[in-house]
C-alpha cells in the first residue's frame, strides 16, 4: 500500500498557541488527525514526524526512501535556509510536496524564497490545515500516474 510520510519542521509543535493570527488555532495533533482520516479516504498509509532539528529532518528524509512512497513536508523556517534539506530530497528521489499553513508569498520578503521547492513536485501554501490534505492528494495523483 502507498505510504506517505508527513514531516514537520521547527516550531510546528507549537501550533495552536504560536502566532494564532498567522497560523490559526489548529494544533499539530489536529493536523495529524485530519491527515489520518484523509489517508483512509484516499487509500494510503500515513506516518508523521516533527522535529526542531535540521539534521533530524535530513535523517528522516534519508530513512523514508526505504519505507515510504513519498513525502509531504512543512519544513517551517528551514524552507528558506536549508540547502541540506533540499539536497536530502534530491538524493532520495522520493516525490515530495512542500506545504505551508500560511501563504509564504504574502508574508515577509525573506519567506518568499524556498530552497526546498526546487526538489519537490510542487508547493501548496496558504490553506491552513487543508494545505496538508491537498498535498496528500497531489502526491497520490502523482504516484498514480
Amino acid at each position: 500500500m502507498t505510504s506517505i510520510l508527513v514531516l514537520n519542521g521547527p516550531n510546528l509543535n507549537l501550533l495552536g498557541t504560536r502566532q494564532p493570527e498567522v497560523y490559526g488555532t489548529t494544533t499539530l495533533a489536529d493536523i495529524e488527525s485530519a491527515c489520518r482520516d484523509h489517508a483512509k479516504k484516499i487509500g494510503c498509509e500515513v506516518a508523521f514526524l516533527q522535529t526542531n532539528s535540521e539534521g533530524g529532518l535530513v535523517d528522516a528524509i534519508h530513512a523514508a526512501k526505504q519505507v515510504h512512497s513519498g513525502i509531504v513536508i512543512n519544513a517551517g523556517a528551514y524552507t528558506h535556509t536549508s540547502i541540506a534539506i533540499m539536497d536530502a530530497v534530491f538524493s532520495t528521489e522520493l516525490p515530495t510536496v512542500e506545504v505551508h499553513l500560511s501563504n509564504i508569498h504574502a508574508r515577509e520578503e525573506f519567506r518568499h524564497k524556498s530552497y526546498l521547492v526546487r526538489a519537490t513536485i510542487g508547493q501548496i501554501a496558504g490553506f491552513g490545515l487543508q494545505s496538508y490534505l491537498l498535498g496528500m492528494d497531489a502526491l497520490m495523483a502523482h504516484l498514480n500516474t
